[in-house]
């Protein structure tokens, strides 16, 4: 759930502001060398970002308009594992990540509906190291990768 804010640029720019909350769940899944059995773990997450956002508009044609977005996010874990002494595998709540992606609106008499599908990777390591767990000595670098798809209504 984002509330949209839209700075336009020119009549194909524009600056957008998303801030709100998602809701994800992180996989680990590895493979230990001492006894090959394959292990998966699962971290589930509470969202607060903060992206911003740089969208190129095409000229509408027939009530619609394709676009690129790509930007910046900050994302903090509300629910982070990070102080939990039970966590096998820690992750620190604060992430930057950069996104790309491509959608559509579509012009409709009293809204705008933009479905749009986004890509965005971490800029650094969230893993927090802890050598008294077994999980956290094979793992050496935990890297967000965010598949996201968004339907926005404008107003």
């Amino acid at each position: 759930m984002h509330m949209v804010t839209n700075l336009k640029i020119g009549d194909y720019f524009d600056f957008r502001f998303l801030p709100g909350f998602s809701f994800a769940q992180r996989g680990f899944e590895y493979t230990p060398v001492a006894d090959g059995k394959t292990y998966t773990r699962k971290v589930e997450s509470v969202f607060f970002e903060l992206p911003f956002h740089l969208r190129f508009k095409s000229d509408p044609y027939k009530d619609k308009r394709m676009f690129v977005v790509a930007g910046l996010k900050y994302s903090y874990d509300v629910q982070s594992n990070s102080k939990s002494r039970k966590s096998l595998i820690k992750i620190a709540p604060h992430d930057f990540q950069y996104e790309v992606g491509v959608g559509m609106q579509m012009f409709y008499p009293y809204f705008i509906f933009s479905p749009e599908i986004k890509f965005s990777r971490g800029l650094g390591n969230i893993l927090l190291y802890d050598r008294t767990k077994n999980e956290a000595r094979i793992l050496e670098n935990v890297v967000s990768q965010i598949f996201t798809i968004s339907f926005n209504f404008e107003g």
